[in-house]
């Protein structure tokens, strides 16, 4: 674990980007841990403007609700339970393509990192677009992946143990279709960062994932 960082002195920022269940966020818990960084999940960020466009009544057809909504967040939001829900994933992928809803948040996430929660010596922020939009100048960025036949497979897993019957066909298939719309979006597409480390976790568990980001850390600090 990390000292605290001196008085004045910058935090460092690690930014994990990567598609649904390619193992980011498992990465971005284990790297705040060890590191004693703080966390935000950004996607949970979307997943609450959503959720609360959707206690209004909004669908999603509407930006300039959206961006509203996303005006109002505040940290105590990304701690409903209720953001875990599908309906809410879909709607926050739906709503994330909207220029002024990322505009919005975005000094959310990047005063986040310029001082984490707690005082902690440093963020740990994984989305979609935190190394090449939001923060394109952290000290580490990786971008995790894997193949869609495995991510489908971790989703479904996911989807079972929660008591939710899904087959995977059709999680295959919404997750193809996400991929197509977090890539092809005109605002902040997902993609990787030209100076990120790239991780396939296709054939890693979580604690080869986790060292494998750790040498690049501690080596490139070392």
């Amino acid at each position: 674990m990390t000292a605290p960082p001196e008085t004045g002195a910058r935090c460092r920022v690690i930014a994990i980007d990567g598609p649904a269940a390619s193992g980011k966020g498992t990465l971005a818990d284990r790297i705040a841990a060890h590191y004693g960084f703080a966390r935000l999940d950004s996607g949970r960020l979307y997943r609450a403007v959503a959720k609360r466009l959707m206690d209004g009544g909004g669908d999603g057809g509407d930006g300039a609700a959206a961006a509203r909504a996303a005006a109002e967040i505040t940290a105590d939001a990304l701690d409903d339970a209720a953001l875990d829900e599908d309906s809410v994933a879909l709607m926050a992928s739906k709503i994330a393509a909207y220029a002024e809803v990322r505009a919005a948040l975005l000094e959310f996430q990047r005063g986040f990192a310029r001082t984490p929660p707690s005082g902690a010596p440093g963020a740990v922020i994984d989305g979609r677009d935190i190394g090449t939009v939001v923060c394109p100048d952290a000290d580490f960025k990786f971008f995790v992946t894997a193949s869609l036949e495995e991510r489908g497979r971790r989703r479904l897993k996911e989807l079972r143990e929660k008591g939710l019957d899904s087959i995977k066909a059709r999680v295959l298939q919404d997750m193809a279709e996400r991929d197509a719309r977090d890539r092809s979006r005109d605002q902040s597409p997902l993609r990787q960062a030209e100076d990120a480390h790239l991780l396939d976790t296709t054939g890693l568990d979580e604690d080869q994932t986790f060292r494998a980001a750790q040498a690049v850390i501690d080596g490139s600090s070392a």
